[in-house]
């Protein structure tokens, strides 16, 4: 099927590969008409499927949420599909109202050379995991995320599945809901008409509804006047942080911070697909003379970006790959302390935004997850999405914000555990300016419950849980005068009963030998080895953060954290006996490029297993495709 330049593509976006196990195959995709999907599935290099098109009885969620926009997740169940370490391919069959057609012929482009169909590894037993996080559309070094097909390409061919990645988890920031570059914001006003994306009306808001939020002078670079905001108590603190207006999102970069669930769900297509972009001209934007350099700018960056997703639309077909949400996922500083709730939740505009947000994530992310943490949200879904437009939009966003089960567990070896570290939080009860901790009691007792007995674990947490302690005692000092919200003090240990509660996690004698936690968040990557002062049999923990694929921390100012860090924090140094970690040895990684124990650049996590399921090597794959290893 060929398009003409005004003729959408039947595909907007997708395939893209996601849950994966012995008896289950998912996909995610959105489309311009309504359509039925099936599935065939083949053992790598036959012509006899496992599954064929007629045998097709996979479910399929369909949402419209859009004249010319559907987003599907198609999941397929049947016993014993699929077995460990082996390669399968799959082709898709599509129905319009017309014709039917196959994705390999209508999307040529997403196949390697010499493959007819799409196809994945399905991997039990681990061997290489690929992670990472914070991925900002603008952001000036290359993304890295488009070297995930180069290394899948690597090993499309070779006869040894091993050579291939098993599976990608994304550890939050998938998108930055909350810092959107001028350009990008042109981009998502083209294509929410050119797909006729859901209009919505608002309350106590200077805008109406979302239609007029283009139209309106403050809707380039001066968005934060369209935000909420509320009266901040003026005693010392506040006028000191804050002065006489307090916003109630708190992001620095809210110039361009999304609101309504169309630019969204925009958002979410252009950062994953290319075949949206032909429709856009980023020239047409009506920006102030004030912005106009940075709009240029950000046009360069935004240009560097999107040429890189033909090879993420490719890769993201060939490979299972998880996601979580962080803040930016939704807005920075999300849920960060009970002062924020109570003035974000309060506020039926700020209410409205934060559950568009999660509403969005729900659809483009969430859907392609195990399926417990969306089929309890499944009826409200298809109540509120119709062909004609968004209804019950409040009531919706009610049962969201109470959902808590959007972590899960991978039945992989070793076993895979995925935080959420957001909605559960566990709120200071002396302090409503003080961090809450990124999880609550309750949920703390039940991954306990759910490590206790098991060799080794994998554990994805967004924020490390252990950090730069020299970045964290600039965050305690903050915290100390209620600025958490100055220095994003979201660590574990910023929360004491939190702190407490996790530490005693990695201390029971029941925990699992081999410990590895897989992060992100700050913008920089580096390894830690962590093990226990006083004991014998010491469980080993690696953290592995990677931070970002397509952002990074200042550089200067991140070379003078690591030395204050080195020269604060040392192995041997006594004020690591004033951390709440004191009972735990911490090594640093040094990285083998430039020796430092962190390292920044934009980059892929390539985590190497033995077949023990033991931590072999941490490594980064970076955006220009060098390899930096972290030396044990």
């Amino acid at each position: 099927m060929l398009e003409s330049k005004n003729e959408l593509p039947l595909i907007l976006a997708g395939p893209i590969v996601r849950h994966v196990a012995h008896d289950t195959f998912t996909l995610w995709l959105a489309s311009s008409e309504d359509i039925k999907v099936n599935v065939a599935l083949y053992p790598n290099n036959c012509e006899s499927p496992l599954c064929s098109y007629e045998q097709n009885t996979a479910k399929q969620v369909s949402t419209p949420v859009g004249e010319h926009c559907f987003i599907h997740s198609i999941v397929l169940k049947q016993n014993d599909l699929f077995k460990n370490g082996n390669i399968y391919e799959f082709d898709v069959q599509v129905a319009n109202n017309t014709k039917t057609y196959l994705l390999s012929e209508l999307l040529p482009n997403l196949l390697y050379e010499g493959q007819t169909r799409f196809s994945f590894k399905f991997a039990t037993k681990l061997s290489q995991v690929i992670h990472g996080s914070c991925r900002k559309a603008h952001f000036t070094a290359d993304d890295a995320l488009p070297q995930l097909d180069a290394l899948i390409a690597k090993s499309i061919n070779t006869p040894a599945s091993a050579q291939r990645p098993d599976l990608v988890l994304f550890t939050g920031d998938q998108v930055y809901v909350d810092d959107v570059a001028g350009p990008m914001l042109c981009a998502i006003k083209q294509i929410i008409k050119r797909l006729g994306l859901f209009h919505e009306s608002f309350e106590d808001s200077t805008v109406k509804s979302s239609e007029d939020l283009f139209d309106h002078p403050d809707s380039y670079y001066k968005r934060e006047h369209l935000l909420p905001d509320t009266e901040a108590n003026e005693d010392l603190t506040e006028a000191f942080f804050r002065g006489k207006r307090k916003p109630v999102f708190t992001s620095v970069n809210a110039k361009n911070h999304l609101i309504a669930l169309n630019e969204m769900i925009a958002l979410y297509l252009l950062s994953w697909s290319s075949r949206l972009w032909p429709f856009v001209d980023t020239n047409k934007a009506k920006v102030d003379d004030e912005f106009q350099e940075t709009y240029q700018q950000e046009q360069k960056s935004i240009a560097n970006f999107s040429k890189g997703l033909a090879q993420v639309e490719r890769a993201m077909a060939h490979i299972p790959i998880y996601m979580i949400f962080d803040d930016h996922d939704v807005t920075d500083d999300w849920n960060l302390t009970r002062s924020w709730e109570e003035h974000v939740y309060e506020n039926s505009f700020s209410r409205r935004i934060v559950g568009n947000a999660l509403i969005a994530y729900l659809l483009c992310q969430g859907l392609g997850n195990p399926e417990h943490t969306w089929t309890p949200l499944l009826d409200n879904l298809e109540q509120t999405f119709s062909p004609s437009g968004i209804n019950k939009h409040d009531e919706f966003i009610n049962t969201v914000l109470k959902f808590h089960a959007w972590q899960y567990s991978l039945d992989t070896s070793p076993p895979i555990q995925v935080l959420d570290t957001r909605t559960q939080r566990w709120q200071s009860e002396t302090n409503a300016k003080k961090p809450s901790g990124l999880m609550t009691w309750e949920s703390l007792c039940e991954l306990q419950h759910e490590l206790i007995g098991k060799e080794s674990v994998i554990m994805v947490s967004a924020a490390p849980v252990y950090g730069v302690k020299f970045i964290e005692a600039i965050q305690r000092i903050f915290i100390t005068f209620g600025g958490a919200l100055m220095v994003d003090a979201e660590n574990w240990m910023a929360h004491r009963g939190t702190a407490r509660v996790m530490l005693n996690i990695f201390t029971h004698t029941k925990t699992p030998p081999h410990f590895i936690i897989l992060s992100g968040d700050v913008h920089y990557s580096f390894v830690y080895d962590v093990s226990l002062r006083f004991r014998k049999n010491s469980p080993k923990i690696t953290q592995f953060t990677c931070s970002g694929i397509h952002n990074q921390f200042p550089d200067k100012l991140l070379s003078w954290f690591e030395r204050f860090n080195r020269w604060f924090y040392s192995h041997r140094s006594p004020l690591n006996a004033l951390t709440k970690r004191r009972n735990m040895s911490i090594k640093e990684r040094e990285n083998d490029v430039d020796h430092k124990d962190v390292y920044n650049g934009t980059s892929l996590g390539l985590l190497e297993l033995d077949e023990n399921g033991h931590e072999k090597a941490c490594k980064l794959v970076l955006a220009n495709g060098d390899v930096v290893t972290f030396i044990k």
